[in-house]
């Protein structure tokens, strides 16, 4: 079956994952970090991941903020790197 250009990009650090894991099990489900390059039917090229607080909330975690902080610099970082023309 066709399918456009479409990347999965797995990628995580113990150090931020595990207190996660250690907060709610439930949270492996969603780790190690994922992001999603793909082309839509106009050509234009997409990255697209979920953004750890989201994470947070799906799983119920509350106390996590100085972790979540650094996920999410991470994140924006990696998404600005691979968006630069």
């Amino acid at each position: 079956m066709p399918l456009r250009p479409t990347e999965l990009l797995i990628f995580g650090n113990p150090k931020g994952g595990t207190p996660f894991m250690q907060c709610a099990r439930t949270v492996a489900i969603d780790l190690p970090l994922k992001a999603l390059i793909w082309k839509d039917r106009a050509g234009q090229v997409w990255l697209t991941y979920n953004e750890p607080d989201y994470l947070a909330r799906r799983h119920g975690l509350t106390e996590m903020n100085d972790v979540l902080q650094k996920m999410q610099q991470a994140l924006s970082n990696f998404a600005a790197a691979a968006t630069q023309p």
